[in-house]
C-alpha cells in the first residue's frame, strides 16, 4: 500500500503539501475527487487543493505565503513559477555605534 500522496496542513489552506514523489500522470485523491497530476513532483512539493486565480493568496499552514502570479489549475505545482511573496520586513536592524568599535557579535 503506497503512502498518502499528499497532506492537507490546515483548513483554510489552498494548497497541499506532497508525502512522497508523486509520479506525471499519478491520479492523486483532493478532497475527494482523483486528479491527474501532470508534472513529477518530489516529497514536500505544494500543490493547488482548487483553482487559484491570479492575484488572489496562496495560503499554507494556514497563513499567507504569497499571491498567485498566474491562475493554477487544482492539482498543479504551486512554486516560484506562479507564485510570488508578498514578504514585506516589518523592521530593520538598528546596531547604533556597536560597530568599528572593537566590540565582536
Amino acid at each position: 500500500m503506497k503512502r498518502p500522496a499528499v497532506i492537507l496542513l490546515a483548513e483554510a489552506d489552498n494548497v497541499l503539501v506532497t508525502c512522497r514523489n508523486i509520479e506525471a500522470g499519478e491520479m492523486v485523491p483532493i478532497d475527494g475527487a482523483e486528479t491527474r497530476i501532470e508534472v513529477a513532483l518530489p516529497l514536500g512539493f505544494k500543490i493547488a487543493r482548487k483553482p487559484i486565480r491570479a492575484g488572489e493568496k496562496v495560503f499554507k499552514l494556514g497563513m499567507s505565503i504569497g499571491s498567485a502570479t498566474a491562475d493554477i489549475d487544482r492539482g498543479q505545482r504551486v512554486h516560484t513559477e506562479n507564485l510570488k511573496s508578498d514578504y514585506t520586513p516589518s523592521f530593520t536592524a538598528d546596531h547604533g555605534d556597536r560597530f568599528g568599535q572593537g566590540e565582536t557579535l
